[in-house]
């Protein structure tokens, strides 16, 4: 059970005031808040650790090496990755997946297919697509339903002796949808197909297993779990990661350079070139210590107490309609009010303190299936309220009475 009062305390920003309203924020699936215990974190590393890691034989290079080791163990650890160097520091999920469609270049031919699903971020399209023109291989799309959901019969049909990637999202970010990636990844197994997961929006709602779901790569940002920006994770099985190229080149991802030839360096480090966001890692780890701590179980009840409520007390609202209906979603609601611009209604929630996102959330495509322009999306996290989504819906209302 959570004490939601108690944790609200650990966020300062929600003490403040926008346009003199006491903050609202409902735009969790852009970025999550910071808790005291990772800023904290931050300002330690800064006064009392800041040195460049790995190559120092001084104290505080030894000290901000061990710290921004120990949190890729934390990491390895929350996502049960079989070891540390399996996973690769990154900037972020969009890092994570170029990383690996720069790599799979090189693997690639005219002939050879890959997929992605309909309820993709554009992060998760434009890589593979620009795979596709640098390779000949070809883009095929797995489609979506009106409730949001992939059809899996579809799915299954388009998998082949050609199809060598699959690409698709945990949970949606625009619908919230939760696809059934366990399922999807062992028919793509069944064809010889590797699986890459974006986990940008799964990682605040749950703990996912990386060995236990046999997916072959992973990817999430920090800064969607309570950590900093600029930094986030890719997963990766030791022997895909083994067989693909270095992503960039530079210090660090070498063990030999002459001017003839240059060798690279083992895992990790072969595909983390430069001086990485070294507070950030460190942070990261912290922000997972934080999640852990209040519990993933504790926190997936909440939020989905959350959602039934806000989607209950949403739908009074003549003319509303919330988009991604599916059974299985986290707390992510996207709706319209017909006949006015989502645009229209998040300036008016904002002046009342209440932050949403409105538009096409990086996911146009998905926009484009339902012939809209975009959407209002509220996003709740374990620290929102049930009284926020009171005022929330009282906003809309005002916003539908001033606008229609």
């Amino acid at each position: 059970m959570l004490n939601v009062d108690e944790i609200r305390k650990d966020f300062p920003i929600l003490q403040r005031e926008v346009n003199g309203k006491p903050l609202i924020y409902f735009d969790n699936a852009a970025t999550s808040q910071t808790p005291k215990q990772v800023i904290a974190a931050i300002v330690d590393y800064y006064s009392n650790y800041n040195a460049n890691i790995h190559r120092g034989v001084h104290t505080l290079s030894q000290e901000a090496t061990d710290l921004y080791e120990q949190a890729r163990i934390k990491i390895q650890k929350h996502f049960n990755a079989k070891y540390s160097y399996e996973i690769i520091m990154t900037s972020g999920t969009t890092h994570g997946i170029n990383l690996i469609a720069n790599g799979f270049s090189s693997l690639l031919k005219k002939g050879d297919e890959i997929l992605v699903s309909a309820l993709e971020h554009h992060s998760n399209i434009v890589p593979w697509q620009m795979l596709c023109e640098r390779t000949g291989a070809t883009l095929k799309v797995i489609p979506m339903n009106e409730k949001g959901e992939l059809i899996l019969s579809d799915y299954e049909t388009l998998l082949s002796k050609h199809t060598k990637l699959v690409f698709v999202n945990h949970i949606s970010n625009a619908l919230g949808t939760i696809n059934p990636i366990q399922i999807m990844i062992d028919k793509a197994h069944d064809v010889g197909a590797a699986v890459l997961i974006d986990g940008a929006q799964s990682c605040p709602h749950l703990v996912p297993d990386v060995q236990a779901l046999d997916v072959d790569f992973y990817v999430a940002s920090a800064h969607k779990i309570c950590g900093p920006t600029g930094v986030g994770m890719l997963y990766g099985k030791e022997e895909w990661l083994n067989k693909l190229p270095p992503y960039q080149g530079g210090g660090e991802m070498i063990a030999e350079v002459t001017f003839q030839k240059t060798t690279y360096a083992n895992l990790p480090h072969k595909f983390e070139a430069g001086t990485p966001n070294i507070c950030g890692g460190i942070a990261f780890g912290a922000a997972l210590d934080y999640m852990n701590a209040i519990g993933f179980e504790n926190i997936a009840t909440y939020e989905k107490d959350l959602l039934e409520y806000g989607t209950l007390e949403l739908l009074k609202i003549e003319g509303l309609k919330i988009y991604g209906t599916s059974e299985h979603k986290t707390s992510v609601i996207s709706f319209n009010i017909e006949g006015v611009h989502p645009y229209d209604i998040g300036t008016i929630l904002d002046k009342m303190g209440i932050a949403v996102r409105t538009g096409h959330h990086c996911a146009q495509p998905i926009m484009d299936f339902y012939k809209i322009p975009g959407t209002v999306r509220a996003s709740f996290a374990f620290y929102n309220t049930k009284a926020e989504i009171d005022a929330l819906v009282s906003g809309v209302k005002k916003a539908k009475m001033m606008l229609s």
